[in-house]
């Protein structure tokens, strides 16, 4: 194992790849972040969301979805842990059986007061310039769905989903959702 790097030193996936497997760690601009486990609410989302594009992708195969904790490598200094993840079949490539090595096309965060912040500012920006083309930041406070599509706009939403609303994602063909299908408890 290499040194510890001083202050001015950024981390790398090296370094990323020295943590404890299993643990909540993410690099981001080659410094550590770790969060606690989410709570319920949280996983109850990450859950329905895995029965609606897993019913789905039954049916139309575009592609592969993963679900937290998958690394994710952006770059040598951020590597995350989207909540959820789809890469389209045509990119199947850039999986590894290590973890996804690119930008994966749909990433959706569920927000949680102690990451609340660093997903919908650093880890927006982070998806944004690495080439994520959508992203969905979950709100289950608020019972809202924010649609980015960076193609179209990087700083602001494309759709604001309220819960009673229905939308659909161009990355997943035939798939129409509901915002009360997500939040169900």
């Amino acid at each position: 194992m290499r040194p510890l790097p001083t202050e001015t030193e950024l981390l790398t996936v090296e370094d990323y790849r020295a943590t404890p497997e299993g643990s909540r760690y993410q690099l981001f601009e080659g410094e550590l972040s770790m969060a606690p486990a989410p709570n319920l609410q949280h996983q109850m989302i990450v859950w329905n969301l895995s029965q609606i594009f897993g019913r789905h992708l039954e049916k139309h195969p575009a592609g592969r979805m993963f679900f937290a904790p998958c690394d994710v490598y952006l770059s040598e200094h951020n590597v995350v842990q989207p909540d959820v993840l789809f890469v389209a079949k045509s990119r199947l490539g850039i999986l590894s059986e290590d973890g996804v090595h690119g930008a994966p096309d749909l990433v959706v965060e569920v927000l949680s007061p102690s990451t609340a912040q660093l997903d919908t500012r650093t880890k927006r920006r982070l998806y944004a310039k690495h080439g994520v083309k959508e992203l969905w930041l979950v709100d289950p406070s608020l019972l809202q769905i924010q649609r980015y599509d960076f193609a179209r706009a990087a700083a602001k939403p494309v759709q604001l989903i309220a819960e009673a609303e229905r939308f659909k994602t161009a990355l997943l063909p035939g798939l129409t959702l509901t915002a009360a299908e997500i939040f169900r408890r």
